[in-house]
């Protein structure tokens, strides 16, 4: 796929941090593609907080008593290389957007914030959804290509979807209608260029959201 290549982003750009939680990782899901997506989220992260631009954290709370994401069980806790740091917000969601039932929408308003980069889990479920959702609303979206992954999928001829094909797929859908599909570092890169908001410079700007 050749992903956009954005130049400049805001600096209160917000990156969303999509259920990266410890639930993906019971074996029942099955074969997933791009075993290196934890690793690339940690970077946008860390290139995130560094630029001291806004980190939003979305969990699922699972609603079904068997679910993997219950709320208070070992499977709700965030992945290691998504953990929250004191002051960064966490929404929590029991459906695939991140946009229902919580006050994600609202509080980017309140902030200013029109451009969104979603990293996370799994591509064509809570990642597409909120995508499509974020284009609707008329943010400005991205979604990292390689800071996210799916599993296997079985078709509705009953054969089996690979995880690879199910992702780019989910990606190729998004693409250029809801969302531009881009690769990590390019995101690291423009937001390194990114100006002030207020002055238009290139001095640090701090756009956190309300703790």
């Amino acid at each position: 796929m050749n992903y956009f290549q954005p130049r400049e982003l805001r600096r209160n750009t917000a990156l969303l941090v999509i259920d990266m939680q410890q639930g993906f990782d019971d074996p029942s899901w099955g074969p997933r593609n791009n075993p290196g997506a934890e690793h690339n989220v940690a970077a946008l992260i860390a290139a995130w907080r560094q630029a001291r631009a806004p980190v939003l954290h979305i969990h699922h709370d699972s609603p079904a008593p068997t679910g993997k994401f219950r709320h208070g069980t070992p499977g709700n806790a965030p992945k290691p290389e998504a953990l929250p740091l004191p002051g960064e917000r966490i929404y929590r969601k029991s459906v695939n957007s991140a946009f229902i039932g919580t006050r994600l929408d609202a509080d980017l308003r309140a902030q200013e914030v029109e451009t969104l980069v979603i990293v996370g889990l799994t591509t064509n479920h809570c990642i597409s959804t909120t995508a499509r959702m974020a284009g609707n609303l008329g943010y400005r979206t991205f979604v990292a290509a390689d800071a996210t992954a799916t599993f296997d999928r079985a078709a509705l001829d009953g054969t089996t979807r690979r995880a690879e094909e199910v992702h780019q797929a989910a990606l190729s859908d998004l693409q250029g209608e809801f969302a531009q599909v881009v690769a990590s570092r390019w995101l690291m890169v423009a937001l390194a260029n990114a100006p002030d908001v207020a002055t238009g410079s290139n001095d640090t700007c701090v756009a956190a959201l309300p703790g």
